[in-house]
């Protein structure tokens, strides 16, 4: 099946009167970090190095990373037309690294590795759905919809490789999970909120805590509980548990008791 382009957007429909201050924050940092999507996949042919299979599989991901975050780009520069991308990445990619010239993986194996590609893919997929859900913005509704489905399927592609290097290397239940988990907390990590910050900075210094508080104020308030419980049993399935059942319920409340403490 063609995948969307840019061109398949309905540009032509944007209403301003529809336009929520909070959401445009939030594309302005998310068009930053989708828009590294090339510098995930060197980081994931590093570690894969032997696995030309993979890598491309890395490589075409990034490709529809990249334009997810055109996407949005594009979307922030029609909402706000003093937004300067260019300079807001230089400073969010100077800022912010992700480890190179290794051969191994920050997880400490290559389906820890996984695991946690998948959190992040449940994360976004979700992500998007809620901004989808949330906005009026028929423009801005019709992008977040097609990443969405995007990231669902990322969310595929990284629990296939899972799988398939499970049969080649054990790990654990407990193993993945505590992988999941320590990826769900790196929620708060320097990398949305740097994202933040670049898209929003006046000059001021960086400050992780204050910019990560900013960027959870704003997130918290675009999510239902749908979201949340969907997002929990994807994280679970990622660890090799039940996401139905009692386990899958008592996650999904939890993590949505989290995200209303959060908000308030």
């Amino acid at each position: 099946m063609k995948h969307w382009t840019l061109d398949d957007i309905a540009w032509e429909q944007f209403d301003r009167s529809k336009l929520r201050p909070e959401l445009l924050s939030l594309v302005k940092a998310a068009c930053m970090v989708e828009h590294n999507g090339e510098d995930y996949a060197r980081y994931l042919c590093e570690v894969f190095h032997d696995d030309p299979e993979f890598q491309q599989a890395a490589r075409d991901w990034a490709q529809e990373e990249v334009q997810h975050g055109q996407a949005l780009r594009k979307w922030a520069e029609i909402a706000d037309p003093d937004f300067r991308f260019d300079q807001s990445f230089s400073d969010f990619t100077t800022g912010y690294k992700l480890p190179a010239g290794i051969s191994t993986s920050v997880r400490g194996s290559r389906p820890g590795e996984l695991v946690a590609r998948c959190v992040v893919e449940s994360g976004t997929s979700t992500y998007y759905t809620a901004i989808s859900e949330y906005t009026d913005e028929p423009v801005l509704k019709q992008i977040c919809a097609h990443i969405a489905a995007d990231e669902f399927r990322h969310y595929k592609l990284f629990y296939d490789h899972l799988r398939r290097y499970l049969k080649q290397e054990k790990m654990s239940i407990w193993a993945r999970l505590r992988v999941a988990l320590g990826r769900v907390t790196e929620s708060e990590d320097d990398e949305l909120a740097y994202a933040f910050y670049a898209a929003h900075t006046s000059g001021d210094t960086y400050d992780r805590k204050r910019y990560a508080k900013r960027y959870l104020s704003a997130v918290s308030r675009i999510y239902r509980r749908p979201h949340i419980e969907r997002l929990a049993a994807m994280v679970l399935k990622a660890a090799g548990l039940k996401p139905n059942g009692r386990l899958g319920r008592a996650s999904g409340w939890l993590a949505w008791q989290v995200m209303r403490l959060r908000a308030a």
